[in-house]
């Protein structure tokens, strides 16, 4: 998902939120803080409802800050959370027809030292890759969207405008 670019901000360009969703203890707390922190816990911390955490990174010379939302995959959640079958199911039907999805196996069925958030593996490219494509879509529409002109204070010729002596009505001049 992705929010339209914010322009009277000056700390981003744009701002990006993602939603991580799946089951309980698929490792969605762990890719989150391995790649918001850099750091990595093997301690199960259960995620309570959605939590967040931002990083902003930087794409071909635009500053991109990236909103993650981390949801909660417990059964007493099942309402957000379902299997993978189920989550595109309803991502088709809900979500806008142009949102991005990224399926990430973060707990392979490989020895323990392979696994993607522990040991960092792919974790910031998944991230990069699904920022990279959101920041183009978003570049592609600001360039198709016409800039629009408002003329202030520009004298009507046919209602008498532009009379010496007759002031603006635009800021008290």
């Amino acid at each position: 998902m992705a929010a339209p670019p914010a322009r009277a901000r000056a700390d981003y360009d744009y701002l990006i939120k993602l939603l991580l969703i799946g089951d309980s203890g698929v490792g969605k707390s762990c890719l989150l803080l391995r790649f918001s922190d850099g750091s990595f816990t093997t301690n199960f911390i259960t995620t309570i409802g959605i939590d967040f955490k931002i990083r902003t990174i930087e794409l071909k010379g635009k500053r991109i800050k990236l909103q993650i939302w981390d949801t909660a995959g417990q059964e007493r959640f099942r309402t957000i959370t379902t299997d993978i079958t189920n989550w595109i199911r309803n991502i088709e039907l809900h979500a806008s027809n142009n949102v991005n999805k990224i399926l990430v196996g973060n707990k392979t069925d490989m020895d323990e030292s392979k696994r993607s958030a522990k040991t960092n593996l792919n974790v910031e490219q998944v991230f990069m890759s699904i920022a990279k494509d959101i920041k183009q879509m978003l570049s592609d529409t600001d360039s198709k969207a016409k800039p629009s002109t408002i003329k202030i204070n520009q004298p009507d010729a046919g209602a008498g405008g532009g009379q010496p002596g007759q002031k603006s009505s635009c800021c008290g001049s």
